[in-house]
């Protein structure tokens, strides 16, 4: 499959909600007022997996000073701090049809690549238990068990610390 990967636009916004609602349960899923606010806040921080003009994956998430990711976050894009240490990942999606190809692993290395070069100190996620090794193998370390109860989910803390 080929596919290229760029920043969201703000006229993506249909694509990148229809993709959040098949990827996540309604209850962890965000909203397309909150896709639009993410948008607005911070395209700098929002990269999409475009295949023939069709949107088929994307990573976002606001920068940030603290190393791990709280509920307020998802839903106040004013958290965003544009010259904040961190890089969170709020999301990362892949339709069904076009997992297992390696899109949602060139995401990530997009995105830190891209944190790299803004001088960020790491990346901080959230995810459940059954993707600590997924997220492992990009060199996050699990934090332990989340504060986060966004979706009602039990979530584990993870970071990626830059080499100083």
């Amino acid at each position: 499959m080929t596919y290229t990967i760029r920043p969201v636009r703000p006229s993506d916004l249909a694509a990148v909600t229809g993709v959040e609602a098949v990827c996540f349960p309604a209850a962890e899923a965000a909203t397309e007022d909150s896709l639009k606010a993410r948008i607005a806040a911070f395209p700098e921080c929002f990269f999409v997996a475009e295949s023939d003009g069709t949107i088929i994956g994307f990573i976002n998430g606001c920068a940030t000073d603290s190393e791990t990711i709280h509920d307020e976050m998802y839903e106040n894009s004013a958290c965003h701090k544009p010259d904040g240490a961190y890089q969170s990942i709020f999301g990362l999606d892949v339709i069904p049809d076009c997992r297992f190809q390696g899109i949602a692993a060139a995401l990530m290395n997009h995105m830190i690549e891209d944190a790299k070069k803004k001088g960020r100190k790491g990346l901080i996620l959230t995810c459940k238990d059954r993707l600590i090794h997924y997220y492992a193998k990009f060199g996050y370390k699990n934090m332990g068990v989340s504060e986060s109860v966004h979706g009602g989910a039990v979530w584990y803390d993870m970071i990626l610390k830059f080499e100083a």
